[in-house]
């Protein structure tokens, strides 16, 4: 299953990730099932997904693989901790369920997760903050790395303005199949993100937050 999950993302790809923003009036789940439809037409070829019902939901209207993830708002591993999480997002037809694959303490080890997930036949994306990270988990059997988490470990104001493109050259260049994500906002940067040896690239701020979009056009106006 999973090199079929692979050879229908296709290298090159786009895969748009529809998480708004928390709370907002575009957080409800006919909105992001019509985002994923709608991003679907214009030419992704994945979707990531939070939540399980979610998951669910956008499967059921969509012909494209859904990476899923789960995110818990306690700790500082969020992003798919356990493997009840992974289970879940199975159940509700996940292709590829994404984790914080980062080298911190954490509740489950990266290593025992992965093990977890290869007994479910899933294909495992890697969330990765550090080269360190992904060399770990790409030894542990995961089928792709992503720079999803760099620059965000430190707190709000320390998150970078644009992406880490030395992560992503510096994965590359360890024959890993890499997941260019994380602050990518504009096309320019997307194909410099393949330019540097990405298999794919995310992006979702840019295309499904609609609150913070309007926000930077409103500052750069006043």
């Amino acid at each position: 299953m999973n090199s079929t999950v692979i050879n229908k993302i296709g290298e090159r790809a786009l895969i748009v990730s529809c998480q708004p923003v928390i709370g907002g009036p575009l957080d409800k789940d006919e909105f992001v099932v019509a985002m994923a439809k709608a991003a679907e037409i214009g030419g992704a070829s994945a979707l990531r997904i939070e939540g399980v019902s979610r998951v669910k939901a956008v499967k059921n209207e969509v012909e494209i693989p859904v990476i899923g993830i789960v995110k818990h708002d306690q700790g500082s591993i969020y992003i798919s901790p356990f493997p009840e999480d992974f289970k879940a997002l199975t159940k509700a037809g996940a292709d590829i369920v994404a984790f914080d694959a980062t080298l911190r303490e954490r509740p489950v080890p990266v290593a025992e997760l992965i093990r977890y997930g290869k007994t479910l036949d899933l294909c495992l994306m890697a969330d990765c903050a550090s080269l360190e990270d992904a060399n770990h988990a790409w030894d542990c059997g995961c089928e792709i790395v992503g720079s999803t988490l760099s620059g965000y470990l430190d707190g709000p104001l320390a998150i970078p303005e644009e992406p880490d493109f030395n992560l992503i050259r510096e994965m590359a260049n360890r024959n890993m199949r890499v997941m260019a994500e994380g602050r990518i906002h504009t096309p320019s940067q997307a194909r410099r993100a393949l330019d540097e040896g990405a298999w794919a690239v995310t992006v979702g701020t840019a295309l499904t937050r609609l609150e913070l979009t309007t926000g930077w056009f409103y500052q750069a106006l006043h």
